[in-house]
């Protein structure tokens, strides 16, 4: 139970590693607030966390929009009094080849992925600067670190979810906030049940580990990083992805 009387905020929290990430805490004892643009999802995941014996609430947020997000924030501090935990976690895909890129297909990838993400760091900070204490943990990409054809969008939003992550946790160390970013590799979730096997097949060759991940594995390492275990760590990415991509 380390996270038992903390309040966690899971953006895109309805499906896949978002689901994963809020049944965690839930099971160490966390309330969970989780903001989507989908309510039907966190809807469902929010009954399955009051079912835990924890407190839920499945708020309709757009990332992009911050007087969402203000809104959102309000009404979790309506609801629990503070924000413990940041996990944002929303993000989207829209991928084509470089020269076949539209603008709006630039644009809303980077709308959602990086733009959310400062979105919803500068609304929590103010709440988690009074407290004197916080965790925000930006889901990033190995993609943001390595680059992926077809995926120009994708890749400069995560990568620049990493360096976000890097200037936040310089700007409110001194407020006993830490912020961390965990990059994924392949996560079986929804969205890569669908890739071709052919695809599936040379990417397993890639993992040293000889297995694709799951969205628990993205969850037990947003948990450590939210715990006090971590407590001297800030600014970093940690790597969740098999082995695939060695510094």
């Amino acid at each position: 139970m380390r996270f038992k009387d903390k309040v966690a905020f899971i953006t895109g929290g309805g499906r896949g590693i978002g689901r994963a990430i809020a049944l965690g805490f839930a099971r160490e004892g966390a309330d969970i607030a989780l903001g989507d643009i989908n309510k039907t999802d966190t809807d469902k995941t929010c009954a399955d966390i009051e079912a835990m014996g924890r407190r839920g609430l499945s708020i309709e947020m757009d990332v992009t929009n911050p007087g969402s997000v203000g809104e959102a924030i309000n009404k979790i501090l309506d609801k629990f009094s503070k924000v413990d935990i940041l996990i944002n976690n929303a993000g989207i895909t829209k991928d084509n080849f470089l020269l076949r890129m539209s603008d709006e297909q630039w644009d809303a990838v980077l709308k959602v992925n990086l733009s959310g993400s400062f979105n919803c760091i500068k609304a929590v900070a103010k709440p988690m600067i009074k407290q004197r204490s916080g965790k925000i943990i930006n889901i990033a990409s190995i993609i943001g670190i390595i680059g992926n054809a077809g995926q120009a969008n994708y890749s400069a939003s995560k990568a620049g979810i990493i360096a976000l992550t890097k200037t936040a946790a310089k700007e409110l160390s001194g407020r006993n906030v830490n912020v961390n970013a965990v990059a994924p590799g392949f996560i079986e979730t929804e969205m890569t049940a669908r890739l071709p096997e052919e695809l599936k097949k040379k990417m397993m060759q890639a993992i040293p580990l000889g297995r694709f991940g799951s969205p628990d594995d993205v969850a037990a390492v947003c948990m450590f990083l939210a715990s006090e275990d971590a407590a001297y760590i800030t600014g970093q990415t940690i790597v969740v992805d098999g082995g695939m991509v060695m510094a």
